[in-house]
């Protein structure tokens, strides 16, 4: 007993630790509000939410997978859902990553046809599959129907999804974003960016530690 005592207060010591270091990596202050060039089509909660994270992120990229399995569900459903967070997605392909930008283009094609969220999802669990054998269009078409996927795919051969992809990127190298996932949190005008992926157990306590602030 004594010992599962000693550990439980490692693990929350450990957990209080690292979200300290989070709250001190704040860099220039910057306003929730002044967040630009969001795609609404690719953004969750409300936008008067007191914070907003904003998720640079490759669909080719393990470490994005395994925030996007492990974390941002309950991320949806305890903060985003209930007011406290607005979430947005942005695209930042890798170039190492062959197939990242298509799958950014597919992505972003079936966000305009309300359709995002049942394709960041296929794309994040079907990985290893479309990254070995480039079929990304077959990945996509899986939870689409046969009508959004003629528009989806007259979209990404359109060739105008290239721009919102681009912007994403430039802002986060505006951010110094130099791997993938990074987080950059924004809350009472302060700016928090966080590279790599974060447990929810951290995220939690990071949130609620920016939400308490006055």
């Amino acid at each position: 007993m004594i010992r599962r005592q000693i550990l439980a207060l490692i693990v929350a010591g450990t957990l209080f630790g690292l979200s300290c270091a989070l709250l001190a990596t704040a860099r220039a202050p910057q306003s929730p509000g002044t967040v630009s060039d969001v795609d609404p089509h690719t953004a969750f909660g409300s936008k008067n939410a007191p914070v907003t994270m904003e998720i640079f992120s490759d669909f080719q990229c393990p470490a994005c997978k395994t925030l996007f399995t492990a974390t941002n569900s309950k991320l949806m459903d305890n903060y985003v859902s209930m007011g406290k967070v607005y979430l947005i997605h942005r695209d930042f392909p890798l170039p190492m990553h062959a197939y990242s930008r298509i799958a950014a283009r597919y992505s972003r094609a079936a966000a305009q046809v309300g359709k995002f969220e049942p394709v960041e999802q296929v794309l994040f669990q079907n990985q290893e599959k479309w990254e070995q054998n480039g079929d990304v269009d077959g990945t996509v078409a899986g939870v689409l129907s046969a009508a959004e996927m003629t528009k989806v795919r007259a979209l990404v051969k359109g060739g105008t999804l290239d721009a919102a992809i681009d912007k994403d990127y430039a802002l986060g190298q505006m951010y110094r974003v130099n791997q993938t996932p990074t987080t950059v949190f924004h809350c009472k005008g302060q700016t928090y960016p966080y590279p790599g992926v974060m447990s929810y157990d951290i995220l939690k306590q990071f949130l609620d530690q920016l939400l308490s602030q006055r």
